[in-house]
């Protein structure tokens, strides 16, 4: 059974290692430079957030970061990405967490159908991202699901 719990400085390594393989199998369009910056930057927006580790048993599934009702980050072991492990996260994000927001690259098709398929729609979005990087962002509310 999927538990999560929050994360602390001990876990970034591994939190760090998973980002870094969820890039890898689904953000094609970073170029490697903006890679390794942002792998740089993540561990210093850590601290100012809620991040959660996500798992079953004993392996990490993903990792998620919230700013009160804002989800910054979703990322999965690219290992369990399709297992429907995406959507237990989010459905508990939406309902036990609050989460009525989130931003994604405009160019991770994949991501941006997922969270439709949750429930969100896109509202606005910005030609890049927010370190002023071109890669458009696209920003999406929660719709309450009717009952």
């Amino acid at each position: 059974m999927m538990q999560n719990r929050k994360a602390n400085v001990n876990d970034y390594e591994a939190i760090i290692n998973l980002w870094e393989r969820s890039v890898m199998a689904t953000h094609h369009f970073l170029s490697l430079k903006d890679k390794e910056d942002i792998k740089k930057e993540l561990p210093l927006y850590f601290p100012h957030l809620d991040v959660r580790l996500w798992h079953d048993e004993d392996f990490i599934i993903g990792f998620t970061a919230i700013n009160e009702n804002h989800l910054e980050a979703l990322f999965l072991d690219p290992e369990q990405i399709g297992k429907g492990y995406g959507k237990q996260i989010m459905r508990t994000l939406i309902n036990d967490f609050g989460i009525t927001s989130v931003d994604v690259n405009k160019q991770n098709e994949k991501a941006t159908g997922f969270y439709l398929r949750c429930g969100f729609e896109i509202i606005s979005e910005d030609s890049t991202d927010g370190a002023g990087r071109p890669y458009p962002i696209l920003h999406l509310k929660y719709i309450e699901q009717p009952k």
